[in-house]
């Protein structure tokens, strides 16, 4: 199977009702035992496994049976009703029990432990774990830190919801989760990387999209690799397009400095900075190539691509520079402020749903909040829909960032990101995507490539970074620019070698 698909619970729910007549809660089970197995270690604690009302609880059942053959000590804790288990998971239970396995309803507080499994609730959870399962859920997060172990989640980490990342409280905070048929878009954004830890798949010998297409794919090189080819030696600066960045109102130059550093770094054979800011330099003595332009006059520049927004302010000069940005032919990035001045102003929603070709739009979460009409609560609740939103609302390519970026384009695909980390949290970082991406047009990418390689790019460039121990506090976005351009380099050679 393709392990970079991505399945929301009701896709998953008909894959495993046509595999009903399966062993899968077994398989699920085998594959569990054996991560769990490594994960214990050489420990000589007991194991403390979880298991809720459900199949996820038939899983833990599964996987303590095993554990108990290979000679584990393991704690099984279930407080549901027996007879109201579904099939396969009461059978677990019968096979757990009649290999001698014993089950009680409250968790040992004076037991230190070698690894603890969450089997409480797998995916489709829609509200707050309550009760018991509350308790169990708070307790198994103290003493996975109490004993530094191991938690490993069966499916999703419990509390979580799996189709779209948000988190309930309690939720496990698990140290690991293996995931089974195929992954899951919640797992990989908002809370779900904070929750999930490291995460395997375990595809239950099925491949899903034999049957049902994906409802989302993460973001990998092969999205993009037809583009990494090395360049000609016959050419020159203008077979690699012009840039153009649009913004560096007063006290915002280096928003502007930033995008437009990138760019060239990135590629692109000329780049245009036009600047609102009066009195604002006329070159950038750090990066001397980059053309300065008065704001009014950059549009009057040859630009196969544009980023309008960085820096740019709300004034209205400001909108009305951003109104000819939208008129005009070509290849278009929208960010920062010209993202907010569309939202303060409903007549620009036409004039850009209406351009010839879709433009393309990286909004963090206040700022998709804005363009939606709703809180940013909302936007984070259910980041998939937002970006499928706007991409409809605005006729456009969405990048909405944060954890786990979530890319959405106009004919209704869906990409996770999972590069990046936590030292990208700073001020400047969606300046320099804008950047990127708006080289990468510049470049003759089609937009939904140059998209999905200028936020993976992004967050591969910044995990670099923090790997060479650069960050993640205080890493700046700077720093992310030659590294960036470092990396797409390597790329570019690596596919050349293919």
């Amino acid at each position: 199977m393709n392990p970079n698909t991505l399945y929301q619970s009701p896709s998953l729910r008909q894959i495993e009702s046509r595999h009903a007549h399966e062993a899968l809660m077994q398989r699920a089970g085998a594959a569990a035992a054996d991560w769990a197995i490594s994960l214990a270690g050489e420990r000589n604690h007991p194991v403390l496994i979880l298991a809720g009302p459900g199949n996820n609880g038939g899983d833990a059942f599964e996987v303590a049976r095993l554990l108990r053959q290979r000679f584990f000590d393991v704690r099984l804790v279930f407080a549901g009703d027996a007879v109201k288990l579904p099939a396969d998971a009461s059978a677990a239970r019968q096979a757990f029990s009649a290999a001698g396995g014993v089950t009680t309803t409250a968790i040992p507080d004076d037991v230190r432990w070698s690894l603890i499994i969450d089997g409480l609730f797998g995916i489709g959870l829609t509200r707050a774990p309550e009760g018991s399962y509350a308790q169990w859920i708070t307790t198994a997060n103290r003493l996975a830190e109490r004993d530094n172990c191991p938690l490993l989640a069966l499916d999703c980490p419990s509390g979580l919801n799996a189709d779209t990342g948000a988190s309930f409280a309690p939720c496990i905070q698990a140290s690991h989760t293996i995931t089974f048929i195929a992954g899951k878009p919640g797992l990989l954004t908002a809370d779900g990387p904070d929750c999930c830890g490291e995460i395997r798949v375990a595809d239950l010998a099925l491949n899903p999209a034999d049957e049902i297409e994906p409802d989302g794919h993460i973001v990998t090189l092969a999205d993009f690799s037809t583009r990494l080819k090395p360049r000609r030696n016959n050419t020159h600066k203008g077979s690699f397009g012009s840039a153009g960045i649009l913004g560096g109102g007063k006290s915002m130059v280096g928003a502007a400095l930033l995008a437009g550093r990138v760019a060239l770094k990135l590629g692109a054979g000329r780049v245009y900075l036009g600047l609102l800011d009066a009195d604002a330099p006329t070159v950038d003595l750090l990066q001397p190539e980059l053309m300065m332009r008065r704001a009014d006059t950059l549009l009057q520049a040859d630009l196969q691509a544009l980023a309008c927004g960085p820096g740019l302010g709300r004034s209205s000069e400001a909108l009305r520079l951003l109104e000819q940005s939208l008129k005009a032919p070509v290849q278009l990035v929208l960010d920062a402020d010209a993202l907010n001045l569309l939202a303060e102003d409903g007549r620009l929603e036409g004039n850009l749903y209406n351009r010839v070709g879709p433009a393309i739009m990286t909004p963090h979460p206040a700022e998709a909040a804005r363009l939606l009409g709703c809180s940013v609560r909302d936007v984070q609740t259910d980041r998939i829909k937002a970006a499928g939103e706007l991409a409809s609302r605005y006729r456009c390519h969405v990048a909405l960032k944060g954890c786990g970026t979530v890319i959405a384009t106009v004919n209704r695909k869906i990409w996770l990101n999972s590069t990046g980390n936590p030292g990208m949290a700073t001020a400047g970082m969606g300046d320099v995507l804008s950047g990127l991406i708006v080289a990468l047009l510049a470049q003759n990418w089609p937009p939904e490539m140059a998209l999905l390689a200028g936020v993976h790019l992004h967050g591969a460039a910044a995990d670099r970074l923090v790997a060479n121990g650069i960050g993640p506090v205080g890493l700046t976005a700077g720093e992310v620019i030659d590294a960036a351009r470092n990396l797409f380099n390597e790329w570019v050679a690596d596919n050349g070698k293919l």
